[in-house]
């Protein structure tokens, strides 16, 4: 018989009802730490869950300011483009300030190359019938033919034009010359090519009234037409630069007109020889008169001229009144105003020196019977100006002048004077660029005297003119 082991099994009985309380309590103890750790880790996540919405939060607050801030840089970006833009847009300021006076300086710098044939002989060298279109300095009478060749810059042009603010009004002044037209010693063409400066104009303007060296009121600038010569066309054009004083009142929105006292000249012949002489005689001014009218579709001008021609040698001398009447206009033939048509006609009764540089005597003295005797002058100008492209322009010219004078003057005594002139020429301008003109033109002309001589010129010229 197997001995009993209730004694031992009472033991182990005995000593796992001590261990078995301190199991749990063990066992208690460590869910009570995993819970504590759940809990700490649960508070984590939620401030982890926390940190990421206010994270995203502020990183939509940041992505809204930046896009604010974009917006509000491109705003100002475009304010300012088109603050750029409005000061680019507007005219620039040029000229330079002296005291209270702006000063501009414009001009051109011109070149001519002109080859020329006259029909019956030759024009002397460094001559204004050789450096411009001079009707009255073409030969005539049956000379031999010549043919000659001529480069020149003289007909370059400098001017200043002044603004001075004197007690809240404008005084304006205006200074032009250039190297054509001086008179006395010129420069060699073999050597330096030297030519003296000649004023052209100077005048000073306070409101209304202009004072000085001007074009004459009885001249309507606006009928030249664009040439590579310097007037064009000369015969059929009035055409006179001097001392003026002249009021100037606007009628209306597009009408203005022109009153003025003007520098009193007489440049008459004396029978027998056609040689023109300034008398430097006259007593009183000339007057000059002019309606002004400018519109959308052209210009206007219609203007007067009344004078005296005076002859006084030694006490011996005569006088007699001169006038004149010229109209003149322009027609756009295009919105841009890139093409138009302008003609002149003008009359003048003993006031020839106003019409083709004097082409013609203003009057014819007769020493024997001690008087001045009537010339009367018509002349017409008509040019058309078309643009054929942008940089590329076309003009078409021709000019007419014909004298009458007095029946009591002997065709044999008056045989060398000038009877008519005419002209015709074309040319063709290409700008390629704002500040450059090339033309090249050509030209025929004519003049016959009273006896019946004639002369013929045809011209080829080329010019290059730079502006600025």
């Amino acid at each position: 018989m197997m001995p009993s082991n209730r004694p031992l099994t009472c033991a182990l009985l005995a000593a796992s009802s001590l261990i078995a309380p301190q199991a749990a309590l063990a066992a208690t103890s460590r869910e009570a730490q995993l819970e504590a750790r759940l809990e700490k880790l649960e508070a984590e996540m939620q401030q982890m869950r926390a940190d990421l919405a206010a994270a995203r939060q502020e990183q939509a607050a940041s992505a809204e300011q930046a896009q604010i801030a974009i917006a509000a840089a491109s705003a100002k970006s475009e304010e300012a483009a088109a603050k750029v833009a409005a000061v680019e847009s507007k005219p620039q300021p040029d000229g330079f300030k002296s005291g209270n006076t702006t000063v501009k300086l414009g001009g051109y710098i011109k070149m001519v190359a002109s080859a020329s044939r006259f029909s019956d002989g030759e024009v002397a060298t460094n001559s204004l019938g050789r450096d411009f279109y001079l009707p009255q300095a073409i030969p005539t009478g049956g000379g031999t033919a010549q043919k000659v060749e001529d480069f020149t810059a003289k007909q370059s042009r400098f001017w200043l034009n002044l603004d001075t603010a004197v007690a809240g009004h404008s005084v304006k002044g205006y200074v032009e010359v250039d190297f054509q037209t001086s008179p006395g010693t010129q420069g060699s063409q073999r050597t330096t090519n030297g030519y003296n400066l000649a004023l052209r104009r100077a005048w000073m303007q306070v409101g209304r009234v202009t004072i000085g060296q001007d074009w004459s009121t009885f001249q309507y600038t606006g009928a030249l037409p664009e040439s590579t010569d310097f007037v064009g066309t000369t015969e059929g054009t009035v055409f006179v630069r001097q001392p003026v004083i002249r009021y100037s009142a606007p009628l209306s929105r597009n009408l203005a007109l022109h009153a003025s006292i003007e520098e009193p000249e007489s440049g008459t012949a004396t029978l027998g020889s056609p040689a023109l002489t300034e008398n430097g005689d006259d007593r009183v001014p000339d007057i000059a008169a002019r309606l002004a009218y400018a519109g959308k579709a052209g210009e206007g001008s219609l203007a007067l001229l009344a004078r005296q021609v005076r002859v006084d040698a030694a006490g011996v001398g005569d006088s007699t009144f001169g006038w004149g009447v010229s109209a003149a206009g322009k027609i756009w033939l295009n919105d841009k105003k890139t093409s138009d048509v302008r003609a002149m006609v003008t009359y003048g009764h003993n006031a020839s020196r106003y019409i083709g540089l004097n082409f013609a005597p203003d009057a014819v003295y007769d020493p024997v019977a001690n008087k001045l005797e009537n010339v009367n002058v018509i002349a017409a100008l008509a040019a058309a100006r078309i643009a054929i492209a942008p940089q590329w322009r076309v003009n078409v010219m021709g000019s007419y002048q014909r004298v009458d004078y007095a029946d009591s003057l002997t065709a044999a005594a008056i045989a060398a004077y000038n009877k008519q002139a005419w002209s015709a020429a074309a040319n063709v301008f290409y700008s390629p660029v704002k500040n450059i003109d090339l033309g090249l033109e050509y030209r025929h002309g004519e003049r016959e005297l009273v006896s019946g001589a004639d002369g013929a010129l045809d011209r080829i010229e080329f010019a290059a003119k730079y502006s600025f």
